[in-house]
């Protein structure tokens, strides 16, 4: 946002020029900052703006990393939190972030907490920031708890910037191979399949049905692609709700290959989000609480914000998340339950997400060699059909033609 200002400087002579602010009250900070005492500032009137369209900007994880590591860096440096704040907002290229934190330093200059700031955006800052910086805050200890999520962060970061990259390979190859097929069955097959039925005769049933659909495509194209872009909008619809995005998760839970991945993903997730809770001074039930919301499958999230209603009520975490072996093993609960008789469950935690993280890893760098011999039986499947279909009728005609 630009501001129109008059403005006098220490030598008492007045000055009127444009400055360039997130919001007024920002504005009025740089100029004082200058030297100059300012005596009137005006937003500027730019006609048509598309100032709105900021908010529509996203922000991604690394620049919310980038602001708590600085944001920790300048703490330890004993600069107050307000200054602090008015540094991160010249830093910020993002048009979004730098409204956001603009907000947010008003706040803190109203004599609101950072965390109570911050948790106006629960859309940008999430559950697990706005707690440890919250605890950060009770303790005195900011800065530390700061660098506690800033580590926490880059690991969640690694971890899914990984898992979408191991998952880019075949999510080509399944996409590339559902075009190639509708292109076929709508320009290709149809010129193929026409001879057969010029020709006449007993059709195999594969061919029968090969041909119906190829007729189906060729003659119904635009339906059969507005059929196919409703089915995916409704699913991707289905996923934004709640049910629906439960029973895509239970199914991913019982999916070859990918369920090891989701649970090694969530177990590592966990062990280390639970870990930094209680380093961070927190107690085990607001830190099963957070981290069943930073949980990334719902199955995950339902059992253990259970765990948290259990362990309020007296029972035991390894009670409480042994119901499901499933979701949590044997040998993480038995871990676990070694941690709780003899008071380190912390230790055992940070174990834990040690050993998951590497076996995640591991499983990520071997997807592509678990993924290729299922992607050709796949595809040698679909071509052996459409070969079977498309052979055995020529057999059938050069028996009737002898």
């Amino acid at each position: 946002m630009e501001f129109n200002y008059t403005a006098i400087s220490k030598d008492g002579n007045k000055h009127s020029a444009t400055i360039s602010a997130p919001s007024l009250a920002v504005a009025g900070h740089l100029l004082k900052e200058q030297g100059l005492l300012p005596t009137a500032i005006k937003e500027r009137n730019k006609g048509l703006s598309l100032e709105f369209l900021k908010n529509f900007s996203t922000i991604s994880l690394a620049e919310k990393i980038n602001f708590i590591e600085n944001l920790s860096i300048m703490l330890k440096a004993g600069i107050s939190i307000s200054r602090c704040l008015q540094i991160s907002i010249k830093q910020t290229k993002n048009p979004r972030m730098k409204n956001i934190l603009a907000d947010i330093y008003n706040q803190v200059e109203s004599g609101k907490g950072l965390s109570e700031a911050l948790a106006i955006y629960p859309n940008v800052f999430s559950n697990i920031i706005i707690t440890m910086i919250k605890v950060g805050e009770i303790s005195g200890n900011l800065d530390k708890s700061l660098e506690y999520l800033a580590t926490q962060l880059h690991r969640e970061a690694d971890l899914k910037s990984k898992t979408k990259g191991a998952m880019i390979y075949p999510s080509v190859i399944v996409g590339a191979m559902f075009l190639i097929g509708i292109l076929m069955s709508i320009f290709v097959l149809p010129q193929l399949t026409s001879v057969f039925k010029d020709f006449g005769g007993s059709l195999p049933l594969t061919t029968r049905i090969v041909i119906a659909f190829s007729d189906f495509m060729s003659g119904h194209a635009f339906i059969a692609i507005g059929g196919i872009l409703a089915i995916i909008a409704g699913a991707v619809a289905a996923l934004h709700t709640y049910d629906g995005k439960r029973y895509f998760h239970v199914f991913l839970l019982h999916f070859y290959v990918i369920n090891t991945i989701i649970k090694k993903v969530n177990l590592a997730r966990f062990s280390r989000i639970l870990s930094s809770m209680l380093k961070s001074g927190i107690p085990i039930v607001q830190g099963l609480e957070v981290a069943s919301e930073s949980m990334g499958n719902i199955p995950y999230q339902e059992l253990i914000a259970e765990s948290a209603a259990d362990v309020k009520l007296g029972k035991s975490l390894t009670e409480s998340l042994g119901k499901d072996t499933t979701l949590f093993p044997v040998l993480v609960v038995q871990m676990l339950e070694v941690g709780e008789e003899s008071g380190t469950v912390q230790e055992i935690l940070e174990q834990l997400a040690v050993h998951y993280e590497e076996e995640v890893d591991t499983t990520l760098r071997n997807l592509s060699s678990i993924i290729e011999p299922l992607l050709l039986l796949f595809i040698g499947g679909v071509v052996g059909v459409l070969a079977l279909a498309l052979i055995s009728p020529i057999y059938n005609i050069s028996e009737t033609i002898k």
